[in-house]
């Protein structure tokens, strides 16, 4: 009897520990889904994709038969072509592809990274945390302080002098004091 019990122990200690892994792993990916950080990547990635399809419109459809106009040529891939044997190297590509690049960079800056940035720092300026309370006790000893100093500047009030010190044991005898 005790070793079934026994498996049946162990079935239900690794039943449970596996759904306690299922559970940390899902709160650990939510928990990394709601920072900022994962949302923002996922935004630029997307914006950045549609973007790119414009980008790419703008330059093959407009900058790229401007400069090759220059050139006498339709676009840039074909300026600039170097012919190793059968082999083709096109400068022009690549200069079409630094144009691709830096125009999406340019347009992901101005259109996502300026604004959030701006949004980040009015946030930051708006939400500068107060200062603290003071403790309890703090609170309660500065009450006291002033109604003390409140009794003390009080009319009606008159200052009592302190009461005399007694002269330590064998000490010097003060005058009027009876001796013995």
């Amino acid at each position: 009897m005790s070793n079934a019990f026994a498996n049946a122990s162990n079935a239900y200690n690794s039943a449970a520990s596996a759904v306690a892994k299922r559970t940390g792993f899902l709160n650990g990916f939510k928990e990394f889904i709601s920072r900022g950080n994962a949302v923002e990547l996922a935004v630029g990635i997307v914006i950045g994709a549609a973007f790119t399809s414009v980008v790419t419109a703008i330059v093959e459809g407009l900058i790229n038969p401007l400069i090759g106009g220059l050139f006498g040529q339709p676009n840039l891939d074909n300026i600039w072509t170097i012919s190793l044997g059968d082999a083709l190297i096109k400068p022009g590509m690549v200069l079409t592809a630094l144009i691709n690049f830096l125009l999406v960079a340019a347009a992901i800056y101005f259109i996502v990274v300026l604004p959030l940035n701006a949004l980040a720092a009015k946030r930051k300026a708006g939400a500068e945390p107060e200062p603290e309370a003071p403790a309890e006790d703090v609170i309660l000893l500065q009450e006291i302080r002033d109604l003390l100093k409140a009794q003390a500047g009080g009319a009606g009030r008159t200052a009592v002098p302190p009461a005399p010190v007694p002269p330590a044991p064998g000490g010097p005898i003060l005058p009027g004091a009876p001796t013995a």
